[in-house]
C-alpha cells in the first residue's frame, strides 16, 4: 500500500517557539497576516502579546477574536467577515482546536467561497490562503493535520472536513502557552490526543510512517497526564503532552481516526460534550469492542504504556490496554454520559441519528471492526449509564 503523508511545511517546537511568528512570516514571503482567536486568549493576553510581537516587527495585520468552542458555520462566517474587510494574505490562528478549526474553515472559503458543507469529507479541499498556527492546548494537534470539525447551524450535525487545503503550512508549538491549562481541559484535550494516538494505531488505513508516532504519542500521554493535571506547572509534562498532541495530529492526519470519533461527533453536536471528554466516554467500550479485529495492534499499545510484557501473548496484552484506560478514565474523573446530564429520553431517541451520522462521517470503516447502524446503536445505549 502507497501512504500519502501530509506534514506542515515549517514546525518549530519547543518553549518560546511563539516568539518567532515575524521570522516565519518573512520565510514564506508573507506580510499581512489575519490573527484568528477566541476571547480567552483575549482574556488572558496571549492575543495581545502576540499583536505586540507583530507591532514590534512592523506587521500591520487584522484580528477577529470571537470564535467559539465547536465552531458552527455562523460562526465561521463571521470570521469570513473580518477576513473580507481587509487585504490580507494569510491567517494566523491562536488558540486550541476550535480556533484553528474556524482558520482553517476561513482560509478555504476566503479563497474559493461556497458553503462549508461543500468541503464535507469526502469532497476534495483546494489549498486555501496559507495558515500559521500556535496551539494552546495539548490535544487536537490540529496544527498538524488536515482536517477541521464544524458544526452545521441548521442541521446541528458535526462535519469532518477533510483535505490538503487544510493544512497549516507552518505550525509553532510552544507548551508554554498550556502552562495555564485549567484541570478538565488538561484532562480531556491529553485523551483527545491519547485516541488520535491509538486510533491511528489500529486504523485500517495504519502505515509504517505512522507506527513509532503514534506510539510515541500513546507512551507520553499515559506516563505524563497524571502528573500534569496534579501539577499544572510541572513544566515536564507540560512539554511531553504539548510534543503528543502534535504527534497525535500527524499520526490520524496521515492514518486516520476511526469509530471513537465518528461516535464521538454526534454527541458533541447535540449535547455540547468537550470534544474530548465525548471521545473519552466512548473509548473504553469502542476498544473492548474492537480489540478482537487487531489484537496484535492493541497488545502494541499496551507496551508502549508499560502495563504489558514483550513475551505476554497478545489476547492478555491487549485486554490489560483495555484495563489500563478503564483506570486513566477513572482517575480523571471522565464521567458517562448520564453522569454529564444528558437526559436519556433525549439521548435514546437520538441514537438513530447519531449512529447514522457516524456513518456517514466514514470513520468507522477505518476501525479494526467494522460496525455497522445496529451494533454503532448498541454501543451508545452501553456508554450512557
Amino acid at each position: 500500500m502507497i501512504a500519502n503523508l501530509f506534514l506542515p511545511a515549517h514546525l518549530k517546537i519547543g518553549a518560546g517557539a511563539r516568539h518567532d511568528i515575524p521570522s516565519v512570516l518573512k520565510q514564506l514571503n508573507l506580510s499581512k497576516p489575519f490573527l484568528v482567536s477566541d476571547p480567552f486568549m483575549k482574556s488572558c493576553g496571549y492575543l495581545e502579546e502576540l499583536s505586540q510581537t507583530l507591532v514590534r516587527a512592523d506587521i500591520s495585520f487584522g484580528v477577529f477574536s470571537d470564535c467559539v468552542p465547536d465552531p458552527t458555520t455562523d460562526s465561521v462566517n463571521e470570521a469570513l467577515a473580518g477576513w473580507q474587510q481587509g487585504n490580507y494574505d494569510c491567517i494566523i490562528a491562536l488558540g486550541g482546536g476550535s480556533s484553528i478549526d474556524t482558520a482553517k474553515a476561513l482560509s478555504v472559503l476566503a479563497r474559493h467561497g461556497g458553503a462549508m458543507r461543500d468541503y464535507k469529507a469526502p469532497n476534495p479541499v483546494p489549498a486555501g490562503f496559507p495558515l500559521i498556527a500556535i496551539p494552546t492546548t495539548a490535544g487536537t494537534g490540529s496544527e498538524a493535520t488536515r482536517a477541521t470539525v464544524i458544526t452545521d447551524t441548521e442541521s446541528q450535525e458535526k462535519m469532518l472536513c477533510m483535505g490538503f487545503g487544510f493544512l497549516p503550512v507552518a505550525a509553532l508549538v510552544d507548551f508554554e502557552l498550556t502552562l495555564s491549562m485549567p484541570y478538565r481541559l488538561t484532562a480531556d484535550t491529553a485523551l483527545d490526543s491519547l485516541c488520535h494516538g491509538m486510533e491511528a494505531y489500529v486504523s485500517r488505513k495504519a502505515n509504517p510512517f505512522v507506527d513509532p508516532i503514534a506510539l510515541s504519542c500513546i507512551s507520553s500521554i499515559a506516563a505524563n497526564v497524571g502528573i500534569a493535571c496534579a501539577e499544572p506547572h510541572n513544566r515536564v509534562a507540560r512539554e511531553a503532552l504539548m510534543l503528543a498532541a502534535t504527534q497525535g495530529g500527524i499520526a490520524f492526519s496521515n492514518s486516520s481516526v476511526t469509530l471513537i470519533h465518528g461516535m464521538s461527533r454526534p454527541i458533541g453536536a447535540f449535547f455540547h460534550v468537550p470534544h474530548g471528554m465525548s471521545n473519552a466516554m466512548l473509548m473504553c467500550e469502542i476498544t473492548r469492542y474492537s480489540i478482537p479485529g487487531a489484537t496484535s495492534r492493541y497488545a502494541d499499545c499496551a507496551r508502549a504504556i508499560g502495563v504489558a510484557a514483550t513475551a505476554e501473548r497478545d489476547d492478555k496484552a491487549a485486554y490489560r490496554l483495555l484495563d489500563r484506560l478503564i483506570e486513566i478514565c477513572d482517575q480523571l474523573d471522565v464521567p458517562s454520559p448520564r453522569q454529564y446530564g444528558i437526559d436519556r429520553d433525549q439521548y435514546q431517541q437520538l441514537i438513530p441519528t447519531m449512529a447514522a451520522q457516524a456513518l456517514a462521517s466514514g470513520s468507522p470503516n477505518n476501525n479494526p471492526v467494522i460496525p455497522d447502524q445496529r451494533a454503532i446503536e448498541q454501543i451508545y445505549e452501553t456508554v450512557y449509564s
